[in-house]
Formats: structure tokens, sequence, C-alpha cells
């Protein structure tokens, strides 16, 4: 049986503790677990810090939605999605992306569309926060960041 889970929250998340439940969940069916942390940049000292939104429920489910498109498209035997909210500040956290397969293939590309979908789809709004102390623009995505995730069927 193919466990997933999907959690939004504000809190930093364990990426050790992530890997070693999701390890125990799936002991004797995955022979790979493929782990992807996306952290907060600084953008070379000029940012403070990275403000997510999100619609609660709203993202819970699409991501979710999601998860269910990798899991047809690929043999998983798990998938855990954390996404954070609130305040970032460089060098920590804000998404990871875990998932197990019996072959390491598997894990790696339902990790990478998993990735690319919440890169580039998800419904989460980011905001700059400044370190002159100003707030900036609201983040939109990147050019490569779109062309990566056309390399997928649109989940």
């Amino acid at each position: 049986m193919t466990q997933s889970s999907v959690s939004i929250q504000a809190e930093p998340f364990d990426v050790a503790a992530e890997i070693a439940r999701l390890s125990a969940e799936t002991a004797g069916r995955a022979g790979a677990v493929v782990t992807f942390t996306g952290l907060c940049r600084d953008e070379g000292g000029r940012l403070a810090a990275l403000e997510l939104e999100h619609y609660p429920g709203m993202a819970e489910a699409e991501i979710a939605r999601v998860v269910e498109a990798a899991r047809a498209r690929w043999p998983l035997d798990g998938v855990r999605v954390v996404h954070r909210h609130g305040r970032v500040a460089p060098g920590d956290g804000i998404v990871l992306v875990l998932t197990a397969s019996a072959h390491r293939t598997a894990a790696f590309e339902a990790a990478s569309f998993l990735m690319d979908y919440l890169k580039t789809r998800a419904p989460f709004w980011k905001r700059e926060h400044l370190a002159d102390g100003t707030v900036g623009g609201w983040v939109e995505a990147a050019a490569v960041d779109d062309a990566a995730a056309g390399r997928w069927d649109a989940p």
C-alpha cells in the first residue's frame, strides 16, 4: 500500500525525522527514498525573509491531487510533501518532498515532477521582505521554472 501525506505548516520541518518516518513506513518495499529540500535564499544579502501565503484547505487539497497524479504515473511506495507558510528566513527550509519506490528512477522522476509543480503552480504567494527593512513585491514564477514544468503533462 502506498503511503502519502501532505502538510502545510508554519513551523520548520525536521528532514532527518521525515526521512526516518517514510523509510519506516515503506520498510521492505522501497529500495529508494529520494529527498528534495528547498531552502530560502538571501538573494546576495538583499533578502531578510520570504513570506508565504496560502488558502488553508485549498492548498492541501490541490497538492494532494498532484501527489495522486504522481502515484498514478510511477510505482511509488510512499510520498511526503511538507510546505511552509508564514515568514521563512534565508537558510531555512521552505519545502520538503520525499518519494519512495522499489527503484530509484521512479523515486527521482516523481520527486522532480512534484517539485516542478510546487515551484510553478501550487497555490502559494511569496512576498519578499528586504534586508533594508522594506517589503518587496510578490514573486512571480521564473521562466526557467515554467520551462522545467513543461516537460510533464499537466497534472
